[in-house]
């Protein structure tokens, strides 16, 4: 007699989950929606930016005047595959990693 009770109970309830697909899917769109603008606004302007300065490092060559991450301002005097050395006074050099260098300088930098 339990077993009938207990089966009938199951029927009336439905399938499992109570719910339909579609407001799963629904409840999916907010997620989705927040990953597409992360992606625009932070993923995309990031490879480019990489991208960017991966371009500036492979056009690196000697006597190019740089200013690396932690501010230094030198000259390049040799370029290894992956070190730099730069002349930043007269008698001074010092070899730094390629990934180090921030930017290229002008040559309208040096007033100050």
């Amino acid at each position: 007699m339990m077993m009938v009770v207990m089966a009938s109970v199951a029927w009336a309830e439905g399938p499992v989950g109570g719910g339909s697909t579609s407001s799963s899917l629904l409840s999916l769109v907010p997620f989705v929606l927040i990953f597409v603008i992360f992606y625009f606004l932070l993923i995309l302007p990031q490879q480019k930016r990489q991208k960017q300065q991966k371009a500036m490092l492979d056009d690196l060559k000697k006597g190019d005047k740089v200013i690396t991450a932690s501010g230094f301002w030198g000259t390049i005097t040799n370029l290894g595959k992956e070190t730099v050395t730069l002349q930043i006074a007269d008698n001074t050099k010092v070899k730094i990693q390629k990934e180090h260098i921030a930017k290229i300088r002008a040559d309208d930098d040096d007033k100050e």
